[in-house]
């Protein structure tokens, strides 16, 4: 007999099913499983009990969420389903309990899997952070999104981005424009957290004040770094020595966050990952956390995920 979910307006109906019928088209492609919609009826069915358990549990924890009076996307979806599969789909809820930050819209934002919560919770119990995983992830994103909070909240007085300018397969010397103009691009994924919180001209404001600094990685040599929250991004692609003096940059009353994904090191020849051999030394240090993150962390499109395992 196939499982029946009763719900109590059409609205609610309507929002669980998603745009186009999205949502339940993605859970029956993902749990092999029929599901059937009837006005505040919605039946799930197929040959694995196991997995109409899976895609019934998902479509009710996504309907306590939709009650709460919040809005779920098909990113929101693909996360309860890894969850479920999981089995950590009863701590649903508490990811969308808590708000990190509001975007300039006044829209909340909230981790979107469990790994993406410890991440979160790793950066604020400690001075020293690596948030290791695949594109997608959020480590860059989220580590952003809680410097601005720190940063709003006056936890800090500055921000600093910096992330090597390594070519993946390109030459810097190829682009057009001055050195600032050259290295932007590859800043840009933390101009894009920045710009989703504090909006593109606050964020112009703040860097012209020197409040917010976004740099070469270069830039750093010889300083120290007091009062501030520091995010390197794409770690993976510093040597050994840009890594150990990138982390003793760290001053008094600062946070370090280094990102990076251990797959996708295109540094030349055979010169070896900064950001491997720093957590090799340093990931029994107390103190230090280091957060690694797999394909279910994935808030990509869907086939992002499916994409970074195929590879593995």
């Amino acid at each position: 007999m196939p499982n029946i979910i009763s719900i109590d307006s059409l609205e609610e109906a309507q929002a669980l099913i998603g745009a186009n019928d999205a949502h339940i088209t993605y859970l029956e492609d993902e749990f092999d499983v029929t599901i059937h919609t009837l006005g505040n009826e919605i039946t799930v069915g197929g040959s694995d009990d196991e997995n109409v358990e899976l895609a019934e549990d998902v479509l009710i924890h996504l309907l306590k969420i939709i009650q709460r009076g919040m809005k779920i996307n098909l990113r929101d979806v693909q996360s309860a389903s890894s969850m479920a599969k999981n089995g950590t789909i009863e701590y649903l809820l508490d990811l969308y309990n808590e708000v990190i930050a509001k975007d300039t819209k006044g829209k909340g934002i909230r981790a979107k899997t469990t790994g993406q919560r410890m991440y979160i919770e790793n950066i604020r119990r400690h001075d020293l952070t690596f948030g290791i995983g695949p594109a997608g992830t959020g480590k860059t994103f989220l580590a952003v999104v809680l410097a601005c909070q720190m940063l709003r909240d006056g936890q800090i007085k500055r921000i600093v981005l910096t992330r090597p300018a390594v070519e993946a397969g390109e030459n810097l010397g190829f682009l057009p424009g001055d050195l600032k103009e050259k290295v932007d691009p590859y800043l840009r994924p933390l101009y894009d957290g920045l710009h989703t919180v504090l909006g593109t001209e606050q964020t112009d404001r703040l860097i012209e004040r020197g409040v917010i600094e976004v740099a070469p990685l270069a830039y750093m040599r010889g300083r120290t770094l007091n009062d501030a929250f520091c995010i390197l991004d794409e770690a993976q692609n510093t040597t050994e020595m840009q890594m150990k003096m990138f982390l003793t940059r760290l001053g008094f009353g600062s946070k370090m966050v280094v990102t990076g994904d251990e797959t996708q090191i295109d540094l030349p020849g055979a010169s070896k990952s900064g950001l491997i051999e720093s957590v090799r030394r340093l990931e029994k240090v107390k103190g230090i956390a280091v957060n690694r993150m797999d394909e279910t962390d994935v808030v990509r499109h869907p086939l992002v995920s499916k994409i970074i395992k195929a590879y593995e």
